[in-house]
């Protein structure tokens, strides 16, 4: 296997899918010979032409209707959304179009084909415009699939999982990750299936469960909570729309206690509405309420970007109070 970083994971994802898919097309802003701004499909135009991987427009909801047109003609699209705050304009027709079109034909059309790439979270000094985790505005659509990685080997197998899904897909890939995490790839093809979560590490004490880049920051915490002679198990949710409610009450049964980490705010976070199913699921289980460590119910703020992010002291300090209920 390949060292290599998410970016690179990411376009051998691309490279991937569009040798073995020749109606797949990959466009968004700056993709072209550009290669996007943070170089994920970088050479894929001059591998594969200006047919195939080609520059937008300035319009998002222009990307996302275009994006509707050429699924909904059988093709396999792959929209870049720049930077994950930029996908707002884009929602009527990502909310009302790309998640109705089989409901609202009886099955007759739809655009299972789709699929949006974008780049979330903060960690890069992005301010109010270029760091916002939007992933829960789209949980409550029925309809969408929600993906997000946590690592390089994740990135490529469950981005050709939502390439190849017959439902449209919003894969959010957190960018402080971009170059940061490097991990072995398999060069070859290969599937992650959505919808799954993983058990990351095994514990006793605590179920501590997230998605994407603050995997990483409740690995520090487990860490942490190990030399207190704390045991936490970690799960990756990896999918949050459909989750995987049966692994992690699975692992709620076990730990009696739950701590639910993400970047976004804590209001109308996801964590809310898993806090709320695993109550249902493990209410006589649990030994603790159910903690969330999340972003603040703040803009991003430049600034006082450390102070907003759910960090692994946070979390470490949740765990204790926790466990010491």
């Amino acid at each position: 296997m390949a060292q290599m970083n998410m970016l690179q994971a990411i376009n051998q994802a691309l490279s991937s899918e569009m040798e073995s898919d020749e109606t797949m097309t990959v466009f968004g802003e700056d993709v072209g010979h550009f290669g996007g701004v943070f170089r994920a499909t970088s050479g894929l135009q001059e591998k594969f032409g200006r047919d195939r991987c080609f520059n937008t427009p300035l319009t998002e909801q222009g990307i996302a209707g275009f994006a509707n047109g050429l699924a909904s003609n059988g093709m396999t699209a792959v929209a870049e959304i720049q930077f994950a705050d930029y996908i707002f304009p884009a929602i009527d027709q990502i909310v009302n179009e790309s998640a109705k079109f089989r409901y609202r034909s009886g099955n007759e059309f739809d655009v299972g084909g789709l699929t949006f790439r974008t780049p979330y979270g903060g960690g890069i000094a992005g301010g109010h415009y270029h760091s916002q985790s939007p992933e829960a505005y789209f949980t409550q659509t029925p309809g969408l699939k929600v993906v997000v990685p946590r690592n390089p080997e994740q990135a490529k197998g469950l981005l050709i999982a939502s390439i190849r899904d017959k439902n449209p897909v919003i894969f959010f890939e957190p960018k402080r990750l971009y170059r940061a995490s490097v991990g072995e790839v398999p060069e070859g093809d290969y599937v992650i299936e959505l919808g799954k979560a993983e058990v990351v590490k095994q514990g006793s004490d605590i179920t501590l469960l997230g998605w994407g880049a603050q995997m990483e920051v409740l690995e520090k915490a487990a860490e942490m909570a190990a030399k207190k002679g704390i045991s936490c198990e970690i799960v990756d949710l990896r999918t949050l729309s459909p989750w995987d409610i049966d692994t992690v009450a699975a692992s709620v049964k076990k730990t009696g206690r739950l701590l639910i980490n993400h970047e976004a705010p804590l209001t109308g976070g996801f964590a809310g509405e898993i806090a709320a199913t695993i109550q249902e699921e493990c209410f006589l289980y649990l030994e603790s309420p159910i903690a969330r460590v999340c972003g603040l119910d703040t803009p991003y703020p430049l600034i006082h970007e450390k102070e907003y992010m759910p960090d692994a002291l946070k979390t470490f300090e949740a765990i204790k109070a926790s466990v010491k209920f």
